[in-house]
């Protein structure tokens, strides 16, 4: 069988690494190794490490370099046929990594494969089934907050909280994008796999808890930024023309009525001061696209059909309700 990188970035996460390594290192696959990139913690994440689990590879970095750079510096040091990227707050299930890589072996064409995550507060509810992505350029957790999973398919891209992807996908297109520190840098990446004519499939039998926001807060100053920001540089960089001009009306109207939705329900600027950041990045952020549509094997057609419509404000609304009711029962346990 082949051997698997799982890249697992960490930032003082020491409790989350004591809790989630014993189910990584259960893994009933037995050709892998574990690539730990500390983010320059100072909680004792690097003592555990080096103290408890010494069959795990440390990566040292002496600053918080985010969650992009930090697998891409796992990727470096790794030398397996596939990468798994795992969330330092995911535990996997033992048959996690083999259900992914046989599905892999099964299928060359698909470079990337995605992972059912579920609350670690409550399995039977999705957190994700992989990223799905509206015509609106609006990446979400699919179907999260439902019960179930749904079955195995083909979709737009998968989460990197717990995803496997072929070495060679990062060979052909590069790795995250380190401008992105944290946030979309997945979507980002499954726009640049998808437009190289790389396919995405969800395995629906390969399950990972997930303690959802366990670094950063969900509604955090810091993630909204990155939300805000990150969302228009990965639209901006990947999203094909002439069909960004298309649809360039409601990808506009549906941001903009994000922006004072945030600032009066939180009283929060950072979701503004996030999008302000990204045109100030205009420059190199249409160099980056020049480079990849120039690159690109695959047309509109190829690449909608895996894209949803144009959600709803009503859908969005009720999507990010649900993760909130969700997540507060998860406060209330």
């Amino acid at each position: 069988m082949p051997k698997v990188s799982i890249a697992i970035v960490n930032f003082n996460g020491e409790a989350l690494l004591r809790k989630n390594l014993p189910d990584v290192l259960r893994q009933d696959y037995q050709d892998f190794e574990i690539i730990v990139v500390d983010n320059g913690s100072t909680d004792g994440s690097v003592k555990l490490l080096e103290e408890e689990f010494p069959e795990v590879r440390v990566v040292r970095l002496e600053q918080n370099a985010g969650f992009a750079a930090g697998v891409n510096r796992a990727i470096e040091s790794s030398n397996g046929d596939y990468v798994a990227t795992l969330n330092n707050d995911a535990r996997p299930n033992p048959d996690w990594l083999s259900n992914l890589v046989t599905f892999a072996e099964e299928n060359a064409d698909f470079g990337m494969i995605a992972s059912k995550m579920v609350f670690d507060h409550d399995p039977a509810i999705i957190n994700s089934a992989g990223i799905s992505l509206d015509l609106a350029g609006i990446a979400w957790d699919r179907m999260v907050g439902d019960r179930g999973g749904g079955p195995s398919r083909e979709i737009f891209g998968p989460s990197a909280g717990a995803a496997l992807y072929r070495r060679r996908l990062f060979d052909d297109v590069g790795g995250f994008d380190e401008s992105f520190f944290a946030y979309l840098e997945d979507v980002d990446l499954a726009w640049r796999a998808r437009l190289a004519g790389w396919r995405c499939w969800y395995v629906a039998t390969a399950a990972v808890r997930h303690e959802h926001s366990a670094t950063a807060i969900e509604g955090s100053p810091f993630k909204n930024f990155h939300l805000g920001r990150n969302k228009i540089l990965s639209i901006l960089k990947n999203y094909p023309f002439p069909q960004l001009l298309l649809h360039a009306p409601l990808i506009v109207f549906y941001d903009l009525g994000a922006i004072p939705y945030t600032l009066v329900s939180r009283r929060d600027p950072s979701i503004l001061l996030g999008r302000l950041a990204a045109f100030r990045e205009l420059r190199k952020t249409l160099s980056s696209r020049r480079a990849i549509q120039r690159s690109r094997r695959v047309g509109w057609s190829g690449l909608s059909e895996t894209m949803d419509g144009f959600y709803s404000p009503w859908t969005l609304f009720r999507r990010y309700s649900r993760l909130r009711s969700v997540l507060a029962r998860r406060s209330a346990v």
